[in-house]
């Protein structure tokens, strides 16, 4: 027993000493905290409804839902228009939160949160975050940042960019990003040792992203640029370039064309063709209800509205909801010549990749992605460029200028400050405001001032509270308290007051050991 005892403290002392088990602990215990309880968006309710269609004998889209979301396919039936890829993401979540849902204890429970999607948010939340950190970590040790760049920049990540609020609000941005990292980790590997089952898996998660959204093939190109990139600044021209291509598709491009075909006989499945789209089905309905619209509705914006939006409007502006972004840039423009090809190529490609993405959807009706804080569609790709921010702010502290090193922390801090903002209260209170306060709104000052407002009972004497925010009542009782599972159970009343109370507790508890768990990390790699 005392040998046991002692290992296990052996074991235990180890893991406290290790800064990427704590970087993972951080990661689990920053997802915990930050859970409302709910799914953030009736976007990723339809998915998980999709997933319960996956094992039940349910639909995928209730009649009631349609004609605001869902389109009729094959036999007169109603299907998701959604990629199938987060809902089998959310699949082992959601066999266990049925399961717990129907334990005698919730029997009398009013389900709002549900049981079944708290243990979605919770547990898909955790997993993501903790992968997300590994994958991140894994890349930016083979980028030739040390241990202590490498966990400063994703503490950046985690902490100081939208990827915060998407852990909070779980749509598909943060499963897109860690697929994506994982795909630009394993094959630099690949790159690097010839590791062909590295390529596989760099290929396959990549793939994979297809059946999320048809758009993350730009991720998957990106990944490409990224390794010709790196072979151009190292000077690898003729046959052994080529080599290298050849040797590349014959491992990667097998690998998605599987995925495609299986995105592709999904959509067969549900809507009858394997070359269409659900936009151009979505169009078309659309067009039948509304003669109104646009012919080439919903590619109807015009293109320079839809580029310069997410970078200036002050709605959506990514300088504006990322502002590390503006510190990558900058860094990347000031140390250009100093940095290895590997960093070069991967700062290129995902700024490259947040080009397209702006382009890609610059004529997109929604370019904005709706009901999102900030820019939904081209966030992913903003934090793959901001992922180098913070470790070359450290790296290369000694060849920055004064006012770069206090503009960078400067920046860092606000970051911070406006992700930590961003968690407040349920996204669309912002949205139901601009309904009165008109457009354009700068949405972070206005958080601020909801932050504060709130804080002190004034939103209606501020003039902060409107009938838009009343006419849905579910909604109103979501927007008006803090966006933290104990205060939304509070707030709802469904849920007995010790529920709500050891709610607040666990709460507590598990903000004490993030703060503890940081506090060791810095020990550790001495920030």
């Amino acid at each position: 027993m005392c040998i046991t005892i002692q290992t296990m403290s052996s074991r235990l002392r180890r893991w406290l000493a290790d800064p990427l088990v704590l970087l993972c602990l951080a990661a689990g215990l920053l997802a915990f905290v930050v859970q409302s309880g709910e799914l953030g968006t009736a976007d990723t309710t339809f998915r998980l409804q999709t997933t319960h269609w996956l094992w039940t004998s349910e639909p995928q889209v209730f009649p009631n839902d349609y004609p605001e979301f869902g389109l009729r396919g094959r036999e007169g039936r109603l299907y998701s228009w959604y990629g199938i890829g987060q809902s089998l993401l959310m699949l082992p979540a959601d066999l266990v939160g049925t399961w717990i849902s129907h334990w005698k204890i919730f029997s009398g429970y009013g389900d709002d949160p549900a049981v079944r999607s708290i243990v979605v948010s919770y547990g898909t939340g955790i997993l993501v975050n903790v992968l997300t950190a590994l994958v991140g970590f894994r890349l930016l040790r083979q980028l030739r940042f040390s241990v202590r760049e490498s966990v400063l920049g994703v503490l950046a990540l985690m902490f100081c960019t939208t990827h915060l609020h998407y852990t909070q609000n779980m749509m598909e941005n943060n499963y897109i990003m860690l697929l994506t990292l994982t795909g630009f980790s394993f094959q630099y590997e690949w790159l690097r040792t010839g590791n062909r089952r590295a390529l596989f898996w760099g290929s396959a998660a990549l793939g994979l992203n297809l059946l999320t959204r048809l758009t993350a093939g730009l991720d998957l190109i990106a990944a490409g640029v990224f390794l010709l990139l790196v072979l151009w600044f190292e000077r690898v021209s003729g046959r052994e370039l080529w080599r290298r291509v050849l040797d590349y598709c014959k491992v990667a491009a097998p690998v998605y064309a599987f995925f495609l075909v299986a995105d592709r006989l999904y959509q067969f499945y549900r809507f009858g063709s394997f070359t269409n789209t659900y936009v151009s089905l979505f169009a078309k309905e659309q067009r039948a209800m509304d003669p109104t619209l646009p012919a080439n509705f919903p590619w109807s914006t015009p293109f320079i509205e839809g580029f310069l939006g997410p970078l200036f409007k002050p709605e959506k502006s990514i300088f504006l909801f990322d502002p590390l972004l503006v510190l990558a840039i900058l860094l990347l423009v000031v140390l250009w010549k100093r940095l290895s090809p590997e960093v070069r190529a991967y700062g290129l490609a995902s700024l490259l990749l947040l080009l397209s993405y702006i382009s890609f959807y610059a004529r997109y009706t929604y370019w904005a992605g709706d009901f999102a804080w900030g820019d939904r569609y081209v966030s992913t790709s903003v934090e793959l460029a901001v992922l180098l921010a913070v470790p070359l702010l450290l790296r290369h502290r000694e060849n920055l200028s004064s006012w770069i090193w206090r503009g960078g922390i400067v920046i860092v801090l606000a970051s911070l400050i406006i992700q930590l903002a961003s968690l407040a209260f349920w996204l669309p209170l912002e949205i139901y405001q601009m309904e009165t306060l008109g457009h354009p709104t700068f949405v972070i000052a206005l958080r601020f001032k909801n932050i504060a407002a709130f804080a002190l009972g004034k939103m209606d004497a501020w003039g902060l509270n409107n009938e838009s925010m009343t006419q849905d009542a579910w909604d109103y009782v979501h927007i008006t308290t803090w966006n933290f599972l104990p205060f939304l159970l509070r707030r709802v009343g469904t849920a007995p007051g010790w529920v709500v109370n050891t709610a607040f507790a666990v709460w507590g508890a598990a903000i004490t050991a993030l703060l503890l768990t940081l506090e060791r990390l810095r020990r550790v790699v001495e920030w």
